[in-house]
């Protein structure tokens, strides 16, 4: 059959629009008695506006700080867009870590929402601040209009009910606006401020259409449109970017607060992950087993994973980021599990223990294990206020160093190897020991390098330590008898004027104390 004659046959189907076909699977109603019903009789929504929540007055203070390093500047921070997993189906939405930051909404709130901070005289915006900030975002839609019913990514008949305008002001003290109206609030009087116009900085790369609005908005106000400095305008974006990275290095109280709770949830899911074992022995994906056993944890007490879960049994140990998870759990190997929960409020733990399968660590296990918990003691005594970031990383690898020419591993002395020109001791350590931890596990990614690696470590700050040593079954560097080990233990640390609080501690890190744990928990 030809074109032509296909077109005959079927008209209907040729002319309909590609992205309607998704709905040909529908039986969707569309009478005028249909509509009619469907916007009747539904019982008055609540008038009770909500309290202000505890994180509100952080969130403005949070503003508040970069409204003083923007003066005069335009701020667009979006809260991102759905994203497509498959066909029709979308992932579960979490907004930008910047947004939340700045807002304090967490969970699976607003996609598409917009915080815009606008500019005005000094002294006269939010707080004495000098922007007047407002979120923007899609409204509940009213019972008697078809979205209700009719929209399976927005309508309160398929995803449930949304904050109003009214409620989210209330809650966050935040004036909030239609996003009807946002194109005008991101677009009006954009321009070069040398004749009067204003600068727009934008979190560049979470939601595409609203780097098309800014980029167009640039472009038809420029001088020279043909001509424009795009890697100017990109470092305008960046700068902006990078501040919000680093206002997030000092957590605040409420922040503290939301990290102990999903480091205890996190705490709880190792308590299960212990009792999945018996059925993780005998299952050809045991590791899956174990996943599936945190993860379950996660969902019922937080809101997702922080990040996909490592549960690496055996060899798989030595694979740094084994998030597959396809292999077994073997009686007689160990277990590494870097697993971390991510709370309502969107702040995750990460954590890692190496667990004995069956419950007791072998003599070379043990010797591994002890030689890498003794690194993060050292690294631990080091992490004080006043001393270098990167002093924690290098006395965890002073520690193993020496174990390793003690072991007889190291091509060279230690105090080769821990030279710039030596690091022999890399290749069974090759990541860093600590990392700023918070609404991303790899949290502060964009900030630069004199505030983190070359940083001084500052009350407030919330990293990991985590040192490791990984011996690869095919590494004929070293004898067979260590060969298949991977051990890693992350905790994770608060720095208080005192010195270091160890915010995991509930979960055991010696080896007679993890034994200990394991048989409690499996009788």
């Amino acid at each position: 059959m030809n074109q032509t004659e296909q077109s005959t046959q079927h008209p209907e189907s040729i002319q309909q629009p590609l992205e309607e076909r998704v709905n040909n699977r529908s039986h969707r109603p569309d009478s005028d008695a249909f509509r009619a019903f469907m916007a009747s009789n539904w019982a008055p929504a609540s008038s009770v506006l909500p309290a202000r929540a505890d994180v509100a007055d952080h969130a403005a203070r949070r503003r508040r700080a970069i409204s003083e390093q923007f003066k005069g500047e335009r701020l667009v921070v979006p809260a991102g867009a759905l994203k497509v997993r498959s066909n029709d189906c979308d992932y579960r939405f979490r907004p930008h870590s910047a947004f939340a930051h700045l807002t304090g909404l967490g969970m699976d709130h607003e996609p598409d929402a917009v915080l815009v901070l606008e500019p005005v005289a000094d002294g006269e915006g939010d707080d004495g601040g000098n922007h007047r900030a407002s979120l923007y975002f899609r409204p509940l839609a009213g019972r008697d209009t078809t979205q209700f019913y009719a929209d399976s990514r927005s309508g309160e008949f398929w995803i449930g009910p949304r904050p109003t305008l009214a409620e989210f002001r209330a809650l966050l003290g935040l004036d909030t606006v239609d996003i009807s109206e946002l194109e005008v609030a991101i677009t009006k009087n954009v321009g070069e401020p040398s004749v009067g116009g204003i600068s727009v900085r934008l979190v560049r790369k979470v939601d595409e259409n609203i780097d098309a609005l800014v980029d167009t908005a640039r472009y038809n106000t420029a001088k020279d449109p043909d001509n424009m400095d795009f890697a100017a305008l990109d470092e305008l974006d960046a700068k902006l970017a990078e501040a919000l990275s680093e206002l997030r290095l000092l957590k605040d109280a409420w922040e503290v607060e939301q990290m102990k709770i999903a480091i205890a949830a996190t705490a709880a899911g190792f308590e299960e992950i212990i009792k999945s074992l018996p059925r993780a022995v005998t299952h050809h994906r045991g590791e899956r087993v174990v996943e599936g056993a945190f993860f379950a944890r996660a969902r019922e007490d937080g809101n997702e994973l922080g990040y996909d879960t490592i549960a690496a049994g055996g060899n798989n140990a030595t694979i740094l980021h084994w998030t597959r998870n396809t292999g077994t759990v073997n009686d007689g190997e160990m277990l590494l599990v870097d697993a971390g929960v991510e709370a309502d409020s969107l702040y995750t733990a990460d954590i890692t223990r190496t667990l004995p399968v069956n419950g007791r660590y072998s003599e070379v296990q043990r010797k591994i294990y002890q030689a890498v918990l003794d690194a993060a003691d050292a690294a631990f005594a080091v992490a004080v206020p006043g001393a270098k970031f990167r002093q924690v990383h290098m006395a965890a690898m002073e520690i193993l160093a020496a174990r390793l020419q003690e072991w007889g591993l190291l091509p060279v002395a230690a105090t080769v190897a821990l030279s710039p020109e030596g690091q022999q001791h890399r290749r069974w350590m090759p990541h860093g020991t600590s990392h700023h931890l918070g609404l991303d596990v790899h949290d502060c990614a964009q900030a630069r390098a004199e505030l983190y690696l070359d940083g001084t470590i500052t009350e407030g700050m919330v990293f990991t330590i985590e040192p490791g040593l990984y011996f690869k079954d095919e590494d004929l560097a070293i004898p067979a008898e260590y060969r298949g080990n991977g051990v890693r233990i992350e905790d994770d640390i608060l720095i208080t004027a005192n010195g270091p609080v160890n915010l995991s501690a509930a979960l055991p890190r010696t080896p007679d104390d993890v034994e200990a744990w394991m048989a409690r928990l499996l009788g």
